[in-house]
């Protein structure tokens, strides 16, 4: 069903020429409404709602999962007009901030007073802090300060009818009744449409400490996380893991990385801490690094002595767009226990190693097992993107683990969602969409096929 005129109007008369933007896409909407202030997104929400016209919540557009891609006629719904850092309350340090601030701005205002916004990822540029709100983004950093559900205090949330729930709340502890928010953060806008964000922060680290470790196989790999996760005294911010294939292909002859370690290990592993004195925390992180050595737990080791070389070696962790000169792939974001997960890895290899011209590369976030695994085709007739999500999320399923760690279903894992959640989980899912959402105007088809909510009214 194309757009009403007549709706379209309405919509251009509440928000003025500015507040719609109309450009032909073949995966984004094609008119993007772009609203200033809360109340501009909840009558919109009523307009549409009352028309039963669908809308797409769109953030950053650096989702990896589809899920603001159309599938209908939807109309956009970007808050980038809403960008304002509102409030950083540094004697309850939290911040108030509107959905369509970029993260690496609202990062940068708490360092400005002295706080940390511990949420961090290679696409901290663009997205925004109401993107990772309806995603529940992870990142480098969850390993201590946990997904972005651990760090949001209290939401204002737009519904599907147009109604305001505003729960703006700052303290940590509020057990008064159901904690709705939880509702929103990680729904990927299917359930209502997030405007303002209170974020919990916490002190501005005054001493960051990193190292690259080479690690010669996979008990070491996990007995050096316990020791030094048990031996940093709650500092350890990073444990990032490198599969050989992907160092050296990062690092490879003729790349824009030097390798600061020589290729051949088994793993590479990015360690780092952040700490409340530079001089002690240093010397207690090369003390840390030197005991673990001499228990073989890795067997070379550089050490970052200016914010240049700590530098070098993230962008050796970040550089994941490398990656396409290798042929055409597909990210995927998974969760697999550790206890499993040296056997889930050998299981998938195994496998790809049986396709002619394959790609698999592994990375990732080991201290919350988390694995970013990069399957693909050397050979462009070859690859076949539907096949290669049937085998890794058959093999998911399997060890029991998550087909989304971190970025999401959308539309892309839709599919798959069965692969991890139980049928009784899924129809609670379904009841709950079609109470908050009974017109199903918010994000249709994402997370959820829209006819499978669709058929509990029958």
């Amino acid at each position: 069903m194309a757009v009403s005129t007549q709706l379209l109007n309405f919509l251009t008369e509440l928000l003025g020429e500015k507040g719609v933007r109309t450009e032909a896409d073949d995966f984004l909407p094609d008119i993007i409404l772009k609203p200033s202030s809360t109340e501009q997104v909840s009558e919109i929400l009523k307009l549409c709602d009352a028309a039963g016209q669908a809308l797409i919540p769109i953030g950053g557009k650096s989702g990896l999962a589809q899920g603001i891609h159309k599938t209908g006629d939807e109309l956009g719904l970007s808050l980038e007009r809403m960008n304002a850092v509102e409030e950083i309350d540094v004697h309850n340090r939290t911040m108030t901030v509107q959905a369509g601030c970029i993260l690496q701005v609202a990062v940068e205002a708490c360092e400005e007073e002295g706080l940390l916004l511990p949420m961090d990822f290679g696409a901290r540029g663009s997205a925004t802090v109401g993107g990772t709100v309806a995603t529940n983004a992870g990142g480098n950093r969850v390993i201590r300060y946990g997904m972005m559900r651990d760090m949001v205090l209290g939401l204002e949330v737009v519904l599907a009818d147009g109604t305001v729930v505003s729960s703006l709340n700052k303290m940590i502890k509020n057990n008064t009744g159901y904690d709705l928010k939880q509702l929103f953060i990680g729904a990927e806008g299917t359930l209502g449409v997030v405007t303002r964000v209170v974020v919990r922060l916490r002190p501005l680290a005054k001493s960051q400490n990193t190292a690259l470790l080479a690690v010669p196989d996979f008990p070491a790999l996990i007995n050096l996380l316990h020791y030094l996760d048990s031996s940093a005294g709650g500092t350890l911010s990073a444990f990032e893991v490198m599969w050989p294939e992907y160092y050296e292909f990062i690092t490879r002859d003729g790349s824009n990385h030097t390798p600061p370690l020589p290729h051949g290990s088994a793993y590479y592993v990015l360690v780092e801490t952040l700490g409340a004195n530079a001089e002690t925390d240093a010397y207690s992180f090369e003390n840390m690094l030197g005991q673990a050595m001499e228990e073989a737990l890795f067997e070379d080791a550089v050490l970052a002595k200016s914010q240049s070389e700590r530098n070098a070696i993230w962008e050796i962790r970040d550089d994941v767009l490398e990656l396409f000169n290798l042929g055409p792939i597909i990210p995927y974001d998974i969760s697999v226990t550790l206890d499993q997960m040296e056997e889930f890895v050998g299981e998938l290899k195994a496998a790809m190693a049986d396709i002619e011209d394959s790609i698999c590369i592994i990375f990732g976030h080991l201290g919350d097992c988390n694995l970013h695994t990069i399957l693909g085709s050397k050979n462009p007739e070859a690859f076949d993107p539907k096949a290669l999500g049937e085998l890794l999320y058959g093999i998911i399923a399997h060890y029991e683990g998550s087909i989304s760690a971190e970025h999401g279903i959308g539309l892309s894992k839709r599919d798959y969602l069965h692969c991890s959640r139980s049928e009784e989980e899924l129809a609670l899912m379904r009841r709950i969409k079609l109470m908050m959402d009974p017109n199903n105007i918010l994000n249709p088809n994402k997370v959820l096929a829209a006819e499978d909510v669709a058929a509990l009214n029958n």
